[in-house]
């Protein structure tokens, strides 16, 4: 993002399971999600894959005629059985430039329900984040609770010190597509944020 820029959101890098999950609201939500980011003309950004909510979200997309993003690495092209129906799919090397790509290709990042991929991807943004590497922020789609545990965990560490408060500022939490989209499109990070982005990382990776 560049310094005095107002944010302005084109597209969403969201996380989420390569499985459906047990509830059908995880589905649903994944479905409206996609289908609103369409109508509102913003583009996914998103792990590849063809399985659960991951396809079910890029599907939703394609189907609105959205632009759908996906970046995969080899390793799990054929695990998580690429999309070959994207706009456009980016076969990466690694986990890791995999996950630079999706945060460099869009404003904000979302996690709907999913496993330990979905919180390691939430996480390392909101890291990156916290050491002013980037000044995105990240909702949650909190669909029926799934996500309660997690945010109490936040609020534990917060309490005993190990997390500042700060994170609640682009941590954004919703029950709804409609109010979480509206937070992310409200957002705008503070001219500390627009300034102090660290010089020892490739602004490539970000913009």
């Amino acid at each position: 993002m560049t310094a005095g820029k107002s944010f302005e959101l084109k597209r969403i890098c969201v996380f989420c399971g390569s499985h459906e999950g047990v509830d059908p609201a995880f589905r649903a939500a994944a479905v409206e999600l996609g289908e609103t980011m369409a109508e509102r003309g913003l583009g996914l950004v998103y792990g590849g894959g063809k399985v659960g909510l991951m396809g079910v979200l890029a599907d939703a997309v394609l189907t609105g005629n959205g632009e759908v993003i996906g970046v995969i690495p080899k390793s799990l092209r054929d695990r998580e059985v690429a999309h070959l129906g994207l706009s456009d799919l980016q076969v990466v090397n690694s986990m890791h430039e995999r996950k630079r790509l999706m945060y460099g290709q869009a404003e904000a990042v979302v996690a709907l329900p999913g496993g330990i991929g979905t919180f390691d991807e939430l996480f390392e943004s909101m890291t990156w984040n916290q050491l002013d590497i980037h000044a995105k922020p990240a909702g949650l789609l909190n669909v029926e609770g799934y996500f309660d545990p997690l945010i109490a965990m936040l609020e534990r560490a917060v309490e005993q010190g190990f997390v500042g408060s700060s994170y609640r500022e682009f941590l954004r939490v919703a029950s709804t597509v409609p109010e979480l989209l509206a937070d992310l499109e409200s957002y705008q990070p503070s001219a500390e944020d627009q300034f102090s982005r660290r010089s020892d990382v490739p602004t490539d990776a970000f913009e």
